[in-house]
């Protein structure tokens, strides 16, 4: 199983803790072919972002990609940036925030390949009913074999 980044969990940290402590979120995003961003607004290959709920619509920031719409100009636009180009997010204000280094952008990723191990992989196939076989008696109980407890729905009880 592949390791889980923290990338993502960070941006979404610093978002919040900035839009708690009444900042502007900026975003600093390393432009490639998996990012879609107003192409005029780049600079050398890089694009600064205002993330803010006032500037963005919609704005998802997931474990892949943060997606959200946002005018420049006047003109609505759909924005989608991968969480791997992103260089950095900090507070407008006092700079305060993280930045990340970006060797691989997710357009320079390979393309996964099905290879000869993936193929062979384990499939999900149909179990056989049980066959009810003679219970074995050893005289201490199991706690697996007991009816559930009838009385209805689940109750909350509240303990102050």
């Amino acid at each position: 199983m592949s390791e889980i980044s923290t990338k993502p969990y960070l941006l979404r940290a610093i978002y919040e803790w900035c839009t708690d402590s009444g900042y502007t979120p900026y975003l600093a995003v390393k432009v490639d072919s998996a990012t879609t961003v107003p192409m005029e607004y780049v600079r050398k290959g890089e694009i600064i972002l205002n993330i803010s709920y006032g500037a963005t619509s919609g704005l998802k920031m997931d474990n892949d990609a943060i997606h959200f719409r946002a005018r420049f100009n006047g003109v609505s636009r759909e924005l989608y940036i991968p969480v791997q180009n992103v260089l950095a997010i900090y507070a407008n204000e006092n700079g305060q925030g993280m930045a990340f280094e970006v060797n691989v952008t997710a357009a320079e990723m390979p393309a996964p390949a099905a290879s000869a191990e993936e193929a062979s992989a384990p499939a999900l196939s149909a179990v056989p009913a049980k066959v009810d076989a003679p219970a074995e008696t050893t005289g201490a109980p199991d706690g697996d074999d007991e009816p559930p407890k009838k009385g209805g729905r689940p109750t909350l009880t509240r303990i102050k």
